[in-house]
């Protein structure tokens, strides 16, 4: 048996350290010396507090770490090891996404793009004849898998469809996750409506404000943000429901993310 200074000594691990991980019931002493109360610790206890010590060294918690130690096999180890890195990489690409947006940010500094100055044009959208998609996807991204389910089908089922093509988003409010989206694409006859898709004439819009947003999809929210400022200064007006979204230039007929341009419609009525 050892005390706890010569079994720190031994493992290199802090007494501090020591008197923690039996605090937690990591790590108790093997004996109490009933005299003394001295903490006294066996040389099978070094295997246990080296597994303790590499699930630290993991970032694992204390509570993690016990679960562990009580079902330690190699099968558990390994599933949990697989957790901990697809969580690792995740925190990865997370911080990598801010250091893109650091050094994005620099550049629009740079070439002065930060105020960029969106204009607003007014103008009356007629109804269309399309055939549509509305969904409920899990996010603004997700709206291409949409597009994909789409052409795929009118491909599928010779449905000649225009290069014309809207999204509405029938969310009163931003959402962050369970988005209801809408995706249309002009056609010249109407069919049944079949597997979700619908034929139908989209309602028209008297007053719908129209900017367009060059580069890249994330330049959106700034085209959003210069609007609340446009509708400030324009307060005959009040914003409508149901907003639309048209990507003229887009990934599939655009390799060049700065050249993307897509035109945000946000319907408006008159106070």
């Amino acid at each position: 048996m050892f005390k706890i200074g010569e079994f720190s000594k031994l493992t290199q691990i802090s007494i501090r350290m020591l008197r923690y991980y039996d605090e937690t019931g990591l790590l108790k002493p093997a004996e109490i010396d009933r005299f003394t109360n001295y903490r006294l610790y066996s040389t099978e206890q070094i295997s246990k507090l080296n597994k303790i010590i590499f699930l630290r060294d993991l970032g694992f918690h204390v509570s993690e770490i016990a679960v562990a130690l009580d079902k330690w096999d190699d099968e558990f180890i390994s599933h949990l090891l697989d957790n901990r890195r697809s969580e690792i990489e995740g925190a990865i690409k997370a911080e990598q996404d801010k250091l893109a947006k650091i050094e994005l940010a620099k550049r629009d500094i740079k070439q002065e793009k930060i105020a960029i100055n969106y204009n607003v044009s007014i103008k009356s959208i007629p109804s269309y004849q399309v055939f549509s998609l509305r969904r409920v996807v899990p996010d603004y991204y997700a709206e291409g898998l949409l597009w994909k389910e789409m052409s795929t089908f009118a491909y599928e089922n010779n449905i000649p469809v225009s290069n014309n093509t809207f999204s509405i988003y029938h969310d009163q409010d931003y959402k962050e996750t369970d988005v209801d989206i809408e995706i249309c694409a002009p056609v010249t006859r109407m069919g049944e409506n079949t597997n979700g898709f619908t034929y139908r004439n989209t309602e028209p819009v008297p007053i719908m404000a129209c900017t367009m947003v060059y580069g890249h999809f994330k330049n959106i929210a700034g085209a959003y943000h210069a609007f609340a400022g446009w509708l400030q200064e324009h307060s005959q007006y009040s914003m409508g429901e149901h907003s639309r979204q048209i990507v003229h230039r887009g990934p599939w007929n655009e390799e060049n993310l700065d050249k993307y341009l897509t035109e945000i419609q946000i319907p408006l009525e008159k106070m």
